[in-house]
């Protein structure tokens, strides 16, 4: 049984994980013609990313003192001000879920909309969609199934995402570059030339998962994650996505 403790950021915490940082995506300005006091919105976003700030600092420093810690008590960082965040580092022009909400239309009454999401992400009311069932091209000629999700569904993963990456970034190793913040292909091939030019390499093995996130176990997902993750809330959330399917339209 791990001892327990509170700190200030409010973290009851078993034995942390990670660096906290800073988020990785810039807060935009408001587009010319919205509806509602720019300045204010301004005025909002400031202080908000103040706050988020001041928050992240403390969870950083009790994971950098605690880095074997469980963190028990998230769920109330999920508040108005990472939900803005989170909004503002969405693709505006990123195409609707089965809501058919666009970024331009929730922005117009973002204020009252945020404070509406986050009661209902407090007091358990909040439902995800399904998620909008898509196909893209692939280069051997077959398809590449997309799940895209509702706009709200987006904002709550992305305000929960960005705090799960300040605890578990540094869990991972250096050599994770695929959905990594900041990393991307030519990371990976950097790598990679590294790891020839300085090792005995014999073989280099290219390999892939066959549909893996369709067929990923959703009980071991969550169990993975509870060696973390503490905060039996934030785990729902995590199973109410997993649990809300996709929306495919069928031809007539």
């Amino acid at each position: 049984m791990h001892d327990t403790e509170k700190s200030d950021s409010g973290i009851v915490a078993e034995k942390p994980t990670n660096k906290a940082g800073l988020l990785a995506a810039e807060w935009a300005e408001p587009r010319p013609g919205t509806k509602g006091n720019a300045e204010q919105q301004r005025m909002h976003r400031t202080q908000g990313r103040a706050r988020m700030t001041q928050s992240l600092d403390r969870v950083r420093t009790a994971a950098r003192l605690r880095k074997k810690d469980r963190f028990t008590a998230l769920f109330h960082h999920i508040n108005v001000d990472t939900l803005r965040a989170a909004f503002f580092a969405l693709r505006r022009k990123a195409a609707p879920g089965v809501d058919g909400m666009t970024w331009e239309d929730y922005e117009e009454d973002l204020e009252p909309r945020l404070a509406d999401l986050h009661k209902r992400v407090q007091r358990g009311a909040y439902r995800p969609q399904p998620s909008r069932r898509t196909y893209i091209p692939k280069a051997d000629g077959k398809q590449r199934p997309l799940a895209i999700a509702a706009l709200e569904d987006k904002i709550v993963q992305g305000a929960n995402r960005h705090r799960a990456q300040r605890h578990l970034r540094r869990r991972l190793l250096w050599l994770f570059l695929r959905f990594r913040p900041g990393r991307g292909p030519h990371d990976a091939l950097d790598a990679l030339c590294t790891a020839i030019e300085t090792r005995n390499v014999n073989w280099i093995i290219d390999a892939d998962i066959q549909n893996f996130f369709g067929a990923v176990s959703q009980p071991w997902l969550v169990r993975f994650l509870e060696h973390r993750i503490g905060d039996k809330r934030i785990i729902r959330l995590i199973q109410k996505w997993l649990k809300a399917g996709v929306f495919s339209k069928t031809a007539s």
